[in-house]
């Protein structure tokens, strides 16, 4: 690639030149697309024409009649309209499919094929073709069919027994991680794919199955076999972790919560200057990762008195001054006046021309050289971009998408 090329494609973003066909709804199957999308992808989001995706609808408030979610979740899409469960809306799909790189879909295991839309279709019309599966339990196996959503994934994938306080029910996250953590294996597995194909000669498409319940059950550390080689079962340890000691919660003297983490040995003994109690680093109760883990109680006890002594911002400084692991539980409005997510462009400014000015959550990972980046909000009319996909890309004329949208098929 000549240099201006080079520099060209950087600026928009290292994923410059991928097209990718979102069919997914809600959350697992969206997400890859904004992920992709944030890093320069072309993202062409499919959506059931006088319908539309139910995220438009989702969110805990709404601004001007709107939701805050879709603004965000949908940023950087091209959204078009397209009935599947029409012969027209197929064969439109086929089209899209060769001529792109990437096909997402998060339907349960099953919906494609009976559309006549399974992989083997698909890659005979595009045998480059990437086709991104995400779904409850994967697509093979006694429970592909099942419907799955993240609160049963988490659930059978053991992320939610582990959560919460011994003997109490297990509660969720505020959040839907089960299909965040999906759609990042997913994407993860998309760009193996492609560089597969592309960087490493394979030179052809495959399918990439992420389930929401493995994606949570790949974060389970040693569970396993801790299980396999002891029969220990891990069990939910309520604000800190089993065995690891000290890192919990403390209650300042001004009633905030604080994450104080000292389990490593050297950051242990650097706590105990900071408190005023060197004597307990060369204490046989601590002085080890495994003694500390069997006096949790005792230390937690001498570091929650300390705590309660001393405000919040005290607190931050003294350990952070003496470098032992600590800060503040945020709420959402002390990450917006936190100057580290600022620096760092974590919290963006987007317009849309409903809502007006936003603020969105900004890219991650940061790349030096070619970075990602918002473009635009997710589009609050419904075949935004018909024309310029059907007409532009496609080549069908002007007329002939009238007929299609007169017909119900976009």
């Amino acid at each position: 690639m000549p240099r201006s090329d080079a520099v060209q494609s950087a600026a928009r973003g290292p994923l410059a030149g991928v097209r990718v066909v979102e069919l997914g709804v809600l959350l697992a199957g969206p997400f890859v697309g904004r992920l992709l999308g944030d890093f320069g992808a072309e993202i062409i989001k499919v959506e059931q024409p006088g319908k539309g995706d139910p995220l438009r609808e989702w969110g805990h408030h709404r601004y001007k009649g709107r939701t805050l979610w879709w603004p965000v979740q949908s940023r950087n899409k091209k959204c078009i309209t397209l009935d599947l469960h029409t012969e027209k809306g197929r064969e439109l799909l086929k089209r899209l499919v060769a001529v792109s790189d990437v096909l997402v879909e998060n339907f349960r295991p099953g919906v494609m094929e009976g559309w006549g839309l399974g992989w083997e279709e698909l890659s005979r019309i595009n045998p480059r073709l990437i086709m991104a599966r995400v779904s409850g339990y994967g697509q093979t196996g006694p429970y592909a069919s099942r419907a799955g959503f993240a609160s049963v994934g988490e659930a059978m994938g053991g992320l939610r027994y582990i959560n919460g306080y011994p003997g109490q029910a297990p509660p969720r996250t505020g959040i839907s991680l089960g299909d965040s953590l999906a759609a990042m294996f997913a994407t993860q597995g998309i760009l193996m794919a492609l560089y597969w194909r592309d960087a490493l000669g394979g030179g052809r498409g495959q399918v990439v199955d992420a389930s929401i319940m493995e994606s949570c059950f790949a974060l389970l550390e040693s569970a396993v076999p801790e299980y396999d080689r002891l029969g220990v079962i891990r069990e939910p340890s309520g604000t800190g972790l089993q065995k690891v000691v000290p890192s919990n919660l403390y209650r300042s003297r001004d009633g905030k919560w604080m994450v104080i983490a000292a389990n490593a040995d050297n950051v242990f003994r650097r706590l105990c200057q900071a408190i005023g109690r060197p004597e307990l680093a060369d204490d046989p109760r601590f002085a080890t990762h495994a003694a500390r883990g069997e006096h949790a109680e005792e230390i937690d006890s001498i570091i929650a008195e300390w705590a309660a002594e001393r405000d919040a911002a005290e607190i931050d400084r003294i350990l952070n001054d003496a470098g032992v692991v600590c800060g503040p539980i945020y709420t959402i409005a002390d990450i917006f006046r936190d100057p580290h997510y600022r620096a760092r462009e974590m919290i963006i400014q987007m317009y849309d021309p409903d809502i007006g000015p936003f603020a969105a959550p900004g890219i991650i990972p940061k790349l030096s050289v070619t970075p990602g980046a918002a473009l635009w909000a997710g589009p609050s009319r419904l075949g935004t971009h018909n024309e310029e996909i059907y007409c532009g890309l496609l080549g069908l004329s002007k007329e002939e998408l009238a007929e299609l949208e007169r017909q119900g098929v976009v």
